[in-house]
């Protein structure tokens, strides 16, 4: 049967065949539509197209017909709309093999750039500057969104309402639901964010310390989230929403989550370098803690539970002191009085 979009040669660009990438071109092949996938393994390139399964990433996935993979990031280049989701680290890297042109870049990496301290779109905007950036964020674990479970994001758009009346229908399906903003600041930090805050929920699982324990670590982890929005220019409705609590719940309350499964095992004694080995899928609060400490430093912020993460990533003490020192804390004000 022929899609609408079919009939308008509308076809869909995914930079990035890891799990969410994968999960992403499913959701928008589930109608039918033609979506390009591009990936970095050659092998990768020849199983998708032959078997249509990602055995490496997404091993649950069973892809639809209408996903084709490449290995030549050039064929992107005509779409009109392309979605980079590829990890934050490697973002700036990708997007400079993309043929310049004037297109919708939804990006959807959840980070912050080590070393520069950039958030997605300003990596995007030094490497595709002809580019109308969007941010696609929210609690997305890439497995129900490739099986088509309901799953509700946020898409923020730098273009307003006129790139969201662009892209919520080459993106929308009746299991996959966005919801418009135009706060892209927000919809980062919120994503950027909760991966850490995810790492230290991770620990009080491997720890055993309880529900109590993790309830209070995601409430009061979301006040350093909000802090730190509020300080870079996101809104506070945005971060309370999809993007931000919402995925703060999710990730922080499962190990299908990278980063909490990470956390786990830091709390149950390993290293972080014992617990990254091996690993095909990408934790990004691995990379993001650090440079998110330092920035909060910088700017006189207190972050204590991204501070934890760092130290504890670091290998500057064990979990259980981390937690013994969190603790011990002086007592204060639940809420921040304002000026």
């Amino acid at each position: 049967m022929t899609t609408l979009r079919q009939a308008q040669g509308e076809r869909i660009g995914v930079i990035g065949a890891g799990a969410w990438g994968t999960a992403l071109a499913q959701a928008l092949a589930s109608d039918g539509s033609e979506v390009v996938l591009w990936a970095r393994e050659p092998e990768l390139v020849a199983e998708i197209n032959a078997t249509h399964t990602n055995s490496l990433f997404l091993p649950s996935a069973k892809l639809a017909g209408s996903v084709r993979a490449t290995g030549d990031i050039a064929e992107l280049g005509a779409l009109p709309a392309l979605l980079a989701v590829v990890p934050a680290q490697f973002l700036g890297s990708v997007l400079a093999g993309l043929p310049d042109g004037t297109r919708d870049l939804v990006l959807c990496a959840k980070g912050i750039e080590a070393g520069s301290g950039r958030l997605m779109a300003d990596v995007a905007r030094d490497a595709a500057p002809a580019a109308s950036l969007a941010v696609l964020s929210g609690p997305t674990f890439a497995h129900e969104v490739a099986a088509g479970l309901p799953t509700a994001v946020t898409l923020a758009c730098a273009g307003g309402e006129a790139q969201w009346a662009r892209l919520s229908p080459l993106i929308a399906r009746p299991a996959f639901r966005p919801y418009y903003s135009d706060d892209l600041i927000g919809a980062e930090i919120g994503g950027a964010v909760k991966n850490v805050l995810a790492i230290a929920c991770g620990v009080v699982e491997g720890l055993q310390l309880g529900q109590n324990a993790r309830a209070a670590l995601i409430a009061r982890g979301y006040a350093e989230m909000l802090r730190f929005g509020l300080a870079r220019g996101a809104r506070a409705e945005t971060l309370s929403g999809l993007c931000g609590l919402g995925d703060l719940v999710l990730t922080c309350s499962s190990t299908s989550s990278r980063n909490f499964s990470l956390g786990k095992a830091l709390g149950e004694g390993q290293s972080a370098a014992e617990a990254l080995a091996g690993k095909t899928s990408v934790a990004e609060g691995a990379a993001t803690a650090p440079v998110l400490a330092e920035l909060a430093r910088a700017a006189n912020m207190d972050m204590p539970i991204v501070e934890a993460v760092a130290r504890l990533l670091a290998g500057e003490a064990p979990a259980r002191a981390v937690v013994s020192e969190l603790l011990a804390r002086p007592l204060k004000a639940e809420l921040e009085r304002k000026a």
